[in-house]
């Protein structure tokens, strides 16, 4: 029987809004761990149920979990015998139901950790309660067994880089396997910092499902936690958030685009820390959803010696136009970096941690929330929404919100939050990037030239439209228009042109590419009308740049406000030898 609903003026109802995802974290600003951040972390997420999706058979959750310290002196009390912090390794493994094939797994895991010269100390069976879960969460449920590794004689930072690249190894290897065991083994987290609780799960399974959450033994002092609403890909076990440095609430527009650059680039970039970096690709792991894609990338810019604040800073840049009050150099800052770095757009939050730090950032549109306070007794919270946990008021000193493109970081280890002005004054001071774009950068607009080449093709127009195949059509309905109108046309018919690809006529080369811009959920952007966090604005030059180094003659560049060029403009481009640049004609008929 289906239940009547109130009445209502409209379409719209405020009590039937809802958003995807939940974020969340609570940290001791201090450092000092307890049981008490774990289960706030866990409260927090409970809260946010309602950001979470579930399944038709209301017990398969999209996926939540927890990020936290590794709690060495839990694994103590239990009777493990392991190595002094920072010298300590461990992570959960997802591995396959048949027994045959999670073995395959291990035995490979373990070869690679004996080839990167780190030790194998054991297994610990992960004690969980299904008892909770949904058919079909527990149809695809994996076994979770936790790895101990040690690393005697090894810095922690050295370490952490032998455990990242034991992993990317690790998944490669078994991607590669005759057998298809990959979509059952997954490793959530392997680190000597974080370890990661996550599945399938709804946000109060979370802490029945695993019962080391509910242990008052096992201490940390951030919880960093995400309920899912899956928009892009389906729910599954590895999917659930947080990844191995982040949670994201939103999606990534620009998400296709972003992994061909970062697949592009892997045959020039070289890292003095990680070696031979050939062993760890692909560094974004493919069939995974956007935010693990950015969770990818981020950590493979830390684990070869950049900064948090550095990284995150680079990937999900705040907007640099004359129109935001921020410094010369910092503008410099974004300047140099989006000559070679493409941004992560798209609306999103998101919150980040690598055991020392956590903080948070939104991306420069700002359209998803995030929120925190600040009690006398040194607890940060920080969510998608006011009232993930409640204090007296006289217990709270500060309240805020991210703002967008801002950082805000907590450091654990000195007590200390530290605020988007001094980091971001940090990272644009470290180089003189205002000289390096004056000494090297070339702006189109700039360039004075006498001479100008006519705007029309004269007695050669009609050679041109039917070598470029333009149709009468095309000129008529679409080119008139757009030039005497500055509009765009407008149509409502069915377009039945066959794609490019499969049509048996000629077409121009770049009639072979469309545009792909909000490829989750998103409206496509306005550049006119908002221009404050968009531009056009463009580079031509030599892409062979490896992102891990910082020299000046990344930025040897020729930038244009526009991609649309007049004819002067393109005839000054073929003969530009300025400061070196030099330009060849390529025949594309």
């Amino acid at each position: 029987m289906r239940s009547e609903r109130p009445k209502q003026q409209g379409l719209y109802r405020h009590d039937l809004e809802h958003d995807n995802c939940g974020i969340g974290f609570v940290a001791h600003l201090k450092g000092v761990k307890s049981h008490q951040i774990i289960q706030r972390g866990l409260e927090t997420l409970v809260n946010m149920t309602h950001r979470g999706a579930e399944g038709a058979d209301s017990k398969t959750g999209d996926g939540a979990g927890i990020l936290m310290q590794v709690p060495r002196d839990f694994y103590l009390m239990e009777g493990y015998t392991i190595p002094h912090e920072g010298q300590f390794g461990t992570g959960l493994v997802f591995l396959p139901q048949d027994a045959s094939s999670a073995r395959v797994c291990e035995d490979i895991m373990l070869k690679i950790i004996e080839e990167e010269e780190v030790e194998f100390l054991t297994f610990r069976d992960v004690p969980t309660d299904n008892s909770t879960l949904g058919e079909i969460a527990l149809a695809a449920e994996p076994v979770i067994r936790q790895i101990m590794l040690s690393g005697k004689n090894m810095s922690r930072d050295e370490l952490e880089r032998k455990l990242y690249i034991i992993r990317k190894r690790t998944e490669k290897a078994i991607a590669d396997t005759a057998i298809r065991q990959k979509s059952f083994f997954y490793i959530p987290s392997l680190s000597t910092k974080v370890i990661i609780y996550k599945g399938m799960l709804t946000s109060e399974q979370l802490g029945e499902y695993f019962t080391d959450l509910r242990d008052k033994r096992m201490e940390s002092a951030i919880a960093l936690v995400h309920s899912r609403f899956s928009t892009n890909t389906f729910p599954t076990w590895d999917l659930a958030q947080p990844f191995r440095m982040l949670a994201h609430n939103g999606e990534i527009n620009t998400v296709k685009g972003n992994r061909f650059w970062m697949t592009a680039r892997e045959s020039i970039l070289k890292s003095d820390k990680l070696g031979d970096l050939s062993k760890i690709y692909p560094v974004i792991e493919p069939d995974k959803s956007d935010s693990a894609s950015l969770d990818n990338v981020l950590e493979f810019l830390v684990m070869s010696g950049k900064s948090l604040p550095y990284a995150m800073s680079i990937l999900i840049p705040e907007s640099w136009n004359e129109k935001n009050p921020i410094s010369r150099e910092l503008k410099a800052f974004y300047q140099y970096h989006s000559t070679f770095m493409e941004p992560w757009d798209g609306p999103a939050s998101l919150l980040f941690s690598d055991g020392r730090y956590i903080g948070g950032t939104l991306d420069r549109n700002g359209l998803r929330p995030s929120r925190y306070l600040i009690t006398k007794n040194d607890i940060m919270v920080m969510g998608s929404e006011v009232g993930v946990q409640s204090f007296p008021p006289e217990d709270i000193i500060e309240k805020g919100r991210l703002r967008p493109g801002k950082l805000l970081l907590v450091d654990t280890q000195e007590g200390t939050i530290q605020y988007d002005p001094e980091i971001k004054a940090s990272l644009a001071g470290e180089y003189p990037y205002i000289n390096w774009i004056k000494e090297n950068m070339v702006s189109l607009e700039k360039i004075e030239t006498g001479q100008k080449a006519p705007a029309s093709l004269e007695d050669e127009h009609d050679h041109y439209q039917q070598t470029f195949n333009y149709s009468t059509e095309d000129i008529e309905k679409i080119i008139v228009p757009m030039a005497t109108t500055a509009k765009e046309p407008i149509g409502s018919m069915g377009n039945d042109t066959p794609p490019v690809v499969l049509s048996e006529k000629p077409y121009r080369l770049f009639n072979y590419f469309k545009q792909l811009f909000a490829q989750v959920t998103n409206p496509a952007i306005d550049p006119i009308r908002e221009e404050l966090v968009m531009t056009l604005t463009g580079y031509l030059g030599s892409l062979q740049t490896n992102l891990l180094e910082t020299k000046p003659d990344h930025v040897k560049m020729v930038k244009f406000k526009s991609p649309v060029v007049s004819n002067t403009t393109f005839e000054l481009i073929k003969r530009l030898s300025y400061k070196g640049f030099s330009s060849a004609n390529i025949p594309i008929l």
